[in-house]
């Protein structure tokens, strides 16, 4: 199996990487797999639905990618896995990546990729696992790896992170985080991302600029990632979207069909003020970077 080109979508969630992957994922050549990072254990030892809907050990896809990947998808496999990110994929190790176990973990994606470019027919494979560390370990175990770095508003992440949503797959809350914690993670990620301006092999996208006008967005995005320009299934501000095989990811990896593309700013209204100065006033260096005005619209 030939190495595939890997997008790899990075930054805090609730920043609207989700959404950006289905879009990217309706380009010719495209395969977007989800958060491989949760493929273990909320794919293969959970069983939780692939995007197409379907359980995944029902879903074809991913039942051929396993059986090309691995021989077939085992608990052994994903236990593994698991057990490699724990010594070798976390925020605090970016500095000393290259861990005796590196090559074992990141050869465990690199089939993933691999063998999903295949099944798909793709030449690129999306993944949106957003963690920094796992980019860096990809990067280290020699994966064609370009990251997109997806950035929103600390407040619109603070706020889309204190409210109650319910798991489409098994209706269960998402995690919450309160503004203090949302803070403190979002300027992590956010700075770990940045490393890899110096490799000269990021690309940064706004979160409001995307929904702002989306085939400009999406048009330059292609250009740089030399991806075929082709947005048929855009209408306007509508994205017309076809089911893909994603593996975990926020529950808008489910919508099928019509979908309106417009910012969530319910956070100017729905975030308390003294949450908006206070994400404001620990996050305002990366804020001020990125182009965010500190006081509220």
């Amino acid at each position: 199996m030939s190495s595939p080109q890997v997008i790899f979508l990075g930054g805090l969630g609730r920043s609207g990487t989700t959404l950006l992957e289905r879009l990217l994922g309706q380009l010719p050549g495209v395969a977007p797999l989800g958060e491989v990072v949760h493929l273990w254990a909320r794919g293969v030892l959970a069983g939780e639905p692939c995007g197409c809907g379907a359980p995944f050990a029902e879903c074809r896809f991913w039942h051929e990618v396993g059986e090309l990947a691995f021989e077939g998808w085992t608990p052994q496999v994903a236990r593994t896995v698991l057990a490699l990110r724990q010594r070798v994929d976390r925020t605090r190790r970016i500095p000393f990546v290259d861990h005796r176990d590196l090559g074992r973990y990141v050869h465990a994606y690199r089939a993933v990729y691999e063998a999903a470019a295949e099944v798909a027919g793709a030449d690129v494979v999306i993944d949106s696992s957003k963690h920094a560390s796992l980019a860096f370990c990809l990067m280290a175990g020699g994966v064609d790896v370009r990251v997109v770095h997806v950035v929103r508003d600390p407040r619109a992440v603070a706020h889309s992170w204190r409210r109650t949503v319910e798991r489409p797959e098994d209706g269960r809350p998402m995690t919450r985080w309160g503004a203090l914690r949302t803070s403190m993670h979002w300027t992590a990620q956010n700075l770990a991302l940045d490393l890899f301006a110096g490799a000269g092999r990021i690309t940064r996208v706004r979160y409001e600029d995307l929904l702002a006008d989306p085939r400009t967005t999406l048009t330059r995005l292609a250009g740089e990632l030399d991806l075929e320009p082709d947005f048929g299934f855009l209408r306007g501000s509508t994205a017309m979207l076809q089911p893909r095989h994603t593996v975990s990811g926020n529950p808008m990896r489910f919508a099928v069909g019509p979908v309106e593309l417009s910012r969530d700013d319910a956070w100017h209204d729905g975030l308390p003020r003294r949450h908006q100065t206070l994400v404001a006033g620990l996050t305002w260096p990366l804020m001020s970077k990125y182009g965010y005005r500190g006081a509220a619209a």
